[in-house]
């Protein structure tokens, strides 16, 4: 990502954050950032597609390296505990774009919205196929409902944003792992959940 289209971003987040999507404009944000219109428009057709790259820059975080989890990792439980990390995660790479997308998402056009929708699908999609190997290779419960347990995890992790600072007793990383740890004792089958804490014993 370019220096200018950055700071145009950065820049937005502050504004949007204090005065409302509605209550900034174009002129606004060069002003902030010291740029013209011209530097504006050179990445972003409008003030809309801006609020739109807002969360996209978070969702293909959490999409990309769930997809990297998938080919890094050959076994289902490893390869959910690199998807629920780096999704934890994003709520600390990204936590001032999620503050201001929750609180302007109203507001976002219907093809954007379309876009959005398609790249959580996806997220969602490879959350579940996960539990779903891990149900076929007896490493997560086959009793547990794979779409309800899909949505409980996603549900859970992605009501971070709401608490979740920067400057809390915990770095994001621990908080993930006392996710994991959570979420694991839940849905792991007994052998798989003693396999996962002799793994992270020599680790």
């Amino acid at each position: 990502m370019s220096h200018l289209k950055d700071k145009i971003i950065q820049s937005s987040l502050v504004l949007f954050s204090e005065n409302g999507f509605h209550g900034v404009s174009v002129k606004d944000i060069v002003e902030y950032c010291d740029t013209s219109k011209g530097g504006f428009y050179h990445y972003f057709n409008s003030k809309d597609e801006l609020l739109y790259v807002i969360h996209d820059l978070f969702i293909s975080y959490v999409l990309n390296e769930a997809n990297r989890a998938k080919k890094r990792q050959q076994r289902p439980m490893y390869q959910l505990h690199e998807i629920l990390h780096s999704f934890v995660r994003v709520f600390d790479l990204y936590n001032e774009h999620i503050s201001v997308f929750y609180q302007e998402n109203k507001y976002l056009k219907a093809e954007y919205e379309e876009k959005i929708k398609s790249k959580r699908d996806q997220f969602k999609q490879i959350v579940i196929e996960v539990i779903e190997e891990g149900q076929k290779n007896g490493e997560i419960r086959k009793e547990l409902p794979t779409i309800i347990t899909g949505m409980s995890i996603l549900g859970m992790v992605n009501w971070t944003y709401k608490w979740y600072k920067r400057d809390g007793d915990l770095s994001i990383d621990d908080i993930a792992e006392v996710y994991i740890d959570i979420l694991f004792k839940g849905v792991l089958t007994d052998h798989a959940i003693e396999e996962y804490h002799q793994s992270t014993l020599h680790n």
